[in-house]
């Protein structure tokens, strides 16, 4: 099958895009103008220049296609440079959507985010929109929901790489956020991390599948660890006994980034902070039965690529 993604460049892309080969399925990819460096197996697959902003792009790239998978996201949001939650999680979805309907794609393929709502946090309620513009279009859609997605980032942003790089390594302790003034419940919320290789085998094996139409799927890993556990694994994983680690209130620090999280060294942003004491977890395992895939676990085992940051 010919399948489009729009979002292929990034770090889930690489892997979704080497599980999509390993099928025999042809990836069709949008590739903005100077990121052609940053596909991978550029040779194997068929390429668009364009970006989510022309209509026109979008049907080239969709033109053909037996499914598209949307997996553009964006940690952070910066409206100087044009980069926000708005355009790329739900305008750009919109835009895809017309296409799809306009090229008669069968199969509308969506990377959302576990904890999505309406009314939540700007990310959060962009990537909720875009759902409802997904279900609402008449295709056959999939959604899926991933937690915290780990593995070797391949050059690209990835999650543990990051904590490694700014709560680790650094000198200083790493912080326990708590909310309120419980500083007992530092770090005790929880997370359940899945790795990149389950997320793309789960977007592969949704494709052209009757089981996977009309629903959405939440990814979680099989344990679910607190904030402070998951930074000593990323420590011993890194090659260190332990990190030493202090309670830090979450409003103190989200004070602080009322001034600061519009700049791009500042490590952490206030919605971040909001999401990270929700937690990111569960209850629904579904997709890997449906899918016949047995998660990764979050463990020192599966991060030895850490060893090389």
């Amino acid at each position: 099958m010919n399948i489009s993604i729009i979002g292929g460049t990034g770090f889930v892309g690489s892997y979704i895009i080497d599980a999509l080969l390993a099928a025999g399925h042809t990836p069709h990819v949008l590739v903005r103008p100077g990121s052609e460096h940053k596909l991978h197996q550029a040779q194997r697959c068929v390429t668009f220049p364009g970006d989510i902003a022309d209509p026109a792009a979008l049907d080239r790239c969709l033109q053909g296609a037996d499914a598209v998978i949307y997996l553009i996201g964006i940690l952070r949001e910066f409206p100087a440079k044009g980069i926000t939650y708005e355009e790329s999680q739900f305008r750009g979805v919109e835009r895809t959507v017309a296409a799809a309907q306009k090229q008669g794609v069968k199969h509308f393929i969506l990377m959302s985010a576990n904890g999505v709502k309406a009314g939540g946090t700007k990310y959060q309620d962009s990537k909720f929109r875009a759902e409802q513009c997904v279900q609402a279009s008449g295709l056959n859609w999939t959604i899926f929901r991933p937690s915290v997605i780990f593995g070797d980032p391949r050059g690209k942003m990835e999650f543990c790489t990051q904590l490694n790089k700014e709560l680790v390594q650094p000198p200083i302790p790493a912080p326990l956020f708590f909310g309120g003034l419980n500083f007992m419940q530092a770090g005790k919320f929880q997370m359940a991390p899945v790795h990149v290789q389950d997320v793309a085998a789960a977007f592969a094996a949704a494709v052209g599948n009757p089981a996977a139409k009309q629903h959405i799927f939440p990814l979680c890993g099989p344990v679910a660890p607190s904030w402070k556990d998951i930074i000593q694994t990323i420590a011993q994983a890194a090659g260190s006994k332990g990190k030493l680690m202090l309670p830090a209130p979450a409003d103190a620090i989200k004070l602080v980034a009322s001034v600061l999280d519009g700049q791009a060294w500042f490590p952490i942003t206030r919605d971040q902070i909001t999401m990270l004491l929700e937690g990111n977890t569960c209850a629904d395992h579904s997709a890997w039965n449906v899918f016949g895939i047995q998660p990764q676990q979050f463990a020192v085992e599966n991060l030895s690529y850490l060893r090389k940051a």
